[in-house]
């Protein structure tokens, strides 16, 4: 008897560590592994296998991507040429990536073209997307947030967003807090914009608003810690 509690127990817990992450957000990762393989797939439809050498940024964005080749030859990339890529954590950040990953490989929607195969290894998932930035659009090419649940909106990381806090378990982070911003790209338009913590409240219709049930669930009582339930619930409410 105390054996089958002890199953049924422990199948709460997996159960809902699994919705836990099934709905968080993916973490911010700068560390990535010179040593296993980065996919870099172009946008003239190619595909780049190689060891990744570093990045060089400008104001915390990729400018340059530093590859090396199968043969060795060290490559310097233009992220304009670049559609998606794929990048492998670093042993310090690839605890966090496969905690992220655990309970969302099993929640994927069918409808994702992200490599899940790749993602349940812990790899970062980057595309390229145009961003407004002030009163212009560019093309950036941004760490997408919410793979597993991104067919109604697409949550970026915003490289230059500050961190509210964390939850630590045993010295790791396991729930990272929400940065203060990110951009958002709703299905359908044509840019990413930047939405804020400090703005949330008056976005939240902005976002949301052409989903009745969830503005009625949730708008007298708008928290930006709620934002990746939210863009969860939309996405399951929308289908």
């Amino acid at each position: 008897m105390k054996k089958k509690s002890l199953i049924f127990m422990s199948a709460l817990v997996l159960i809902s560590f699994s919705n836990l992450f099934s709905q968080q957000f993916a973490v911010p990762l700068e560390g990535f592994s010179r040593s296993k393989t980065a996919y870099l797939h172009m946008e003239d439809g190619t595909k780049f296998e190689g060891l990744l050498g570093g990045f060089k940024r400008s104001k915390g964005l990729i400018e340059t991507v530093k590859m090396k080749n199968p043969n060795g030859k060290k490559l310097k990339i233009d992220p304009a040429k670049i559609s998606f890529m794929y990048l492998p954590p670093n042993n310090l950040a690839k605890f966090s990536a496969a905690m992220e990953q655990a309970g969302n490989i099993q929640n994927w929607e069918k409808q994702t073209t992200v490599d899940t195969s790749l993602m349940n290894k812990g790899y970062v998932y980057f595309e390229k997307t145009p961003t407004k930035i002030k009163k212009k659009t560019d093309d950036l090419m941004l760490q997408l947030m919410n793979a597993s649940f991104s067919s109604k909106i697409k949550v970026y990381h915003d490289p230059f967003a500050k961190e509210t806090a964390s939850i630590g378990l045993a010295g790791v982070d396991v729930v990272g807090g929400l940065d203060k911003s990110y951009y958002v790209k709703k299905a359908g338009e044509d840019a990413a914009f930047r939405l804020m913590k400090k703005n949330y409240r008056e976005e939240f219709i902005k976002v949301f608003g052409d989903c009745d049930e969830l503005v009625k669930k949730y708008r007298s009582d708008v928290k930006w810690s709620d934002l990746e339930t939210h863009v969860y619930e939309y996405t399951q409410l929308m289908k």
